[in-house]
């Protein structure tokens, strides 16, 4: 080999057209059966998806000085120098093979019914929110009722004033009974009437026709919260002069007269003006008891009775 002349062996040399020029049929080109167009040249040619790449065992080939050598494929993928339409992104598909879609028909598989996973939870949310809205309704409601003022029971530090209109022997919680004599049992000819105004009792009815011997008003009294002195209070009217009643608790008269006294100091036959209270110190038992106001033999018992109360221990009510 001289210099400037490498021989007609040499890869660069390899024309593959070498044939069809003089200089190339002087060198002994012939057409190409099988490799390039010189003889003993290198065959590089291979038809397509001869070559496997991947093969256990194959070792790689080294690429000759400057060119890029050639990649072996990941075992089981195909060469990414080659591959076939079906199996490119988009590509065809053989009938039967295609993707199923969500919802569509076909022999594809579906994928999750992400649809209706959303309409459960948007269901569920919905119904939390709806019974939240639902207690803070409630909430507020019994709020608005737990707020109003003057419906709430008086406690025992606050002071409450008893309906005279009552008409029950049995006192609410912490406080002592109260009654309207028109509400008693009536014996011995006493009767109700209304024509004197300034009776504090519902309607205005009072308790008259009082002063005759065996008149009287009865009050069983429930509810004594224990055994112990106690002050029983009347109200009462007189026409402008003092009269006296007889006091019986549970069968034992007292030896105290109630005092029936002009305290209002009307003019003598004013019914209207002579409106008035009194008071008597008793002893009562826990539980019920019975306070009788009669008149008796020795009384004076011109006057019209109102209603009468309890209050504990023995207080001057005047």
């Amino acid at each position: 080999m001289t210099p400037g002349n490498n021989g007609a062996s040499t890869p660069e040399d390899d024309d593959p057209f070498g044939y069809l020029y003089a200089d190339g049929q002087a060198n002994g080109a012939q057409p190409p059966s099988g490799g390039y167009g010189y003889p003993g040249s290198v065959n590089r040619v291979r038809t397509v998806g001869q070559r496997q790449y991947g093969q256990q065992g194959q070792q790689p080939s080294t690429a000759p000085y400057g060119q890029v050598p050639q990649q072996q494929g990941v075992y089981g993928q195909p060469n990414a120098h080659y591959a076939a339409p079906e199996t490119l992104p988009g590509g065809a598909q053989p009938p039967g093979q295609q993707q199923g879609r969500g919802g569509g028909g076909g022999n594809g598989r579906r994928g999750p019914n992400t649809k209706g996973l959303l309409i459960g939870a948007v269901a569920v949310v919905a119904a939390v929110v709806i019974g939240i809205g639902v207690t803070m309704m409630g909430d507020k409601d019994d709020d608005k009722a737990g707020g109003k003022t003057g419906d709430a029971t008086p406690t025992a530090g606050q002071s409450a004033s008893p309906s005279p209109s009552s008409s029950s022997s049995v006192a609410p919680d912490g406080e002592l009974p109260k009654i309207d004599a028109k509400a008693l049992a009536l014996g011995g000819g006493a009767a109700t009437a209304s024509s004197v105004k300034g009776a504090q009792a519902d309607g205005g009815v009072y308790v008259t026709n009082f002063n005759n011997v065996g008149a009287s008003v009865t009050w069983t009294v429930n509810g004594i919260p224990e055994d112990g002195k106690y002050t029983v209070n009347l109200g009462y009217d007189v026409p402008g002069k003092d009269g006296t009643a007889t006091l019986t608790v549970n069968g034992n008269p007292s030896d105290q007269p109630v005092k029936l006294k002009n305290w209002a100091n009307a003019p003598a036959g004013d019914y209207e003006k002579g409106w008035t209270k009194t008071y008597n110190y008793v002893q009562l038992n826990k539980g019920t008891n019975t306070i009788k106001i009669s008149c008796e033999q020795g009384n004076q018992c011109d006057a019209n009775l109102d209603q009468l109360w309890l209050v504990k221990g023995w207080v001057n009510s005047n």
